[in-house]
């Protein structure tokens, strides 16, 4: 048995077994443009970090599942910022990041509201960016209803990453979605108005291809309303060049203010959306690692560092960007490095198990395993269990690893008086691994351990600090061999790739 880690288009990479292949199905310049990009890569974002300025506060249409907040920091989900900037400000800002956080590769203008709704403000940041911090990517995202209008705009910019939130190809179901839009001076509702979003979207996706930009669709999921549809929306956006989708589930919390969320309208389960994603693969390369990031995030996926990059704060520090662009050229050469030790590391010790087979009775094919990890980064199990507030799951076979995507948790022990609260957070994070075998940690309380043992999930703190593909092909040959994983009567369904 030998375990390969899967390439973004679901296709182990062939002859190896390492992460840094899943790119290698793509042409070099394609690879190039991607290599240290946190969103567009997913190998990329465990060890490169990203930021957003909130510049763009108005938008163009209006989405059943969005409720902007420009002054609030309690909640991490698009649409939400706690300091509108201008693009001086934004500027400012992005060039104190980027010296204190050497590896943020990427700076994006994602709202609040929708960045091209508010093209001077957007143009304006990028235009300075280019200027003074030549060595950070600048991407876009959109909901495309005004993209064809600034594709020339963008482009003389530099923006060689857009994405476009594309929900839907069909009118009838985008009526479901958009009460209305806001289009040459008038609002427009119901159907006629989805018309309009879907050809701009579409228009604007085929000008970006035609001028060789990288184009990310984002895809909101929601129950009823689009969940089998998406499988024609990522047919179409393939054939038209879009370069990844990603599939996102609804956020629709009551306190939101959403007008789903008002109306009860649910959020798929990670089966539902894991199901989806797996069937939109086959037509599409398929982005699982994205984390529904506030419209500032700052810092690595999964971690939001705006509080230390305030406009108060910002003001105080003293930024020599010539001498962080060395600094963060050094940083950069150092993580390339790690990650071909890395990939050079796993290639050697992934072992075939076929030649010590040979002879033997074909025995029928284990079931998979999905298997939940603790990192804060660097693509290795580095983190405490308690101190967890996602968990990265992947699914494990004898055939390959494969990242399933990341499920958020409420950080179950952070000392003082919440620990007092323990009980109900871990019984919530024990409930949000469910489907999950093991959990990968550098280490874990005696209390957890015994809970999870009880939900039948399987604690294991003997990885720590090790490639985090590397550790769950161990442990699932240790399965393996073991017995454990001979198929059931009911064998669990294999989730294609």
């Amino acid at each position: 048995m030998e375990l390969k880690v899967q390439s973004p288009g679901g296709c182990a990479s062939s002859g190896c077994g390492s992460s840094g292949d899943r790119l290698a199905y793509l042409p070099e310049a394609i690879r190039a443009k991607v290599n240290n990009h946190p969103c567009f890569s997913e190998d990329a974002h465990h060890h490169y970090a990203r930021m957003h300025v909130a510049v763009a506060p108005a938008c163009n249409i209006q989405c059943h599942y969005c409720n902007r907040k420009y002054d609030c920091s309690n909640e991490s989900r698009p649409g939400v910022v706690s300091e509108l900037l201008t693009p001086d400000q934004a500027v400012k800002k992005v060039l104190a990041v980027a010296a204190n956080i050497p590896q943020m590769t990427v700076l994006g203008i994602a709202g609040p509201g929708d960045p091209l709704a508010n093209p001077e403000r957007t143009l304006e940041t990028f235009r300075q960016l280019s200027e003074k911090a030549p060595d950070i990517k600048l991407c876009v995202s959109t909901n495309g209803l005004a993209l064809p209008s600034v594709v020339e705009e963008l482009c003389k910019h530099n923006i060689e990453h857009v994405t476009i939130t594309i929900n839907c190809v069909d009118p009838d179901v985008g009526a479901k979605i958009y009460p209305w839009i806001f289009w040459n001076n008038r609002r427009i509702k119901g159907r006629r108005a989805a018309e309009i979003l879907i050809e701009q979207q579409q228009k604007g996706l085929e000008m970006l291809v035609a001028r060789g930009v990288l184009v990310k669709v984002n895809s909101v999921l929601i129950p009823g309303v689009n969940e089998e549809h998406l499988k024609e929306v990522s047919r179409v956006v393939k054939a038209k060049g879009a370069f990844l989708h990603n599939v996102m589930p609804l956020i629709a919390e009551a306190e939101h203010g959403t007008f789903y969320g008002l109306m009860g309208q649910r959020g798929p389960t990670s089966e539902e959306l894991q199901t989806l994603q797996d069937a939109c693969a086959g037509d599409m390369a398929m982005m699982r690692h994205c984390r529904q990031c506030r419209a500032d995030a700052v810092g690595m996926l999964g971690e939001d560092r705006g509080h230390e990059f305030t406009l108060d704060k910002i003001e105080q520090m003293d930024i020599d960007y010539a001498a962080a662009m060395t600094r963060r050229a050094e940083v950069h050469a150092t993580i390339e490095a790690n990650r071909a030790a890395q990939r050079q590391h796993s290639g050697e010790t992934f072992v075939s198990l076929a030649s010590l087979k040979r002879g033997l009775p074909r025995k029928p094919e284990p079931r998979p395993v999905l298997m939940a990890v603790a990192t804060t980064g660097g693509g290795v199990i580095n983190q405490h269990f308690g101190h967890a507030r996602e968990f990265l799951v992947y699914e494990a076979s004898s055939q390959d690893v494969r990242f399933i995507g990341a499920r958020k948790v409420d950080l179950y022990c952070s000392g003082g008086d919440s620990c007092g609260e323990a009980e109900t957070k871990l019984q919530k994070t024990i409930r949000a691994l469910a489907g999950c075998e093991v959990v990968l940690c550098a280490k874990i309380g005696y209390e957890p351990w015994g809970q999870l043992e009880a939900a039948g999930i399987a604690p294991n703190g003997e990885h720590a600090m090790e490639p985090i593909e590397e550790a769950i092909a161990a442990v699932y040959r240790e399965l393996e061999e073991s017995g454990r994983l001979e198929p059931s009567v009911a064998e669990p369904r294999r989730l294609s790739a």
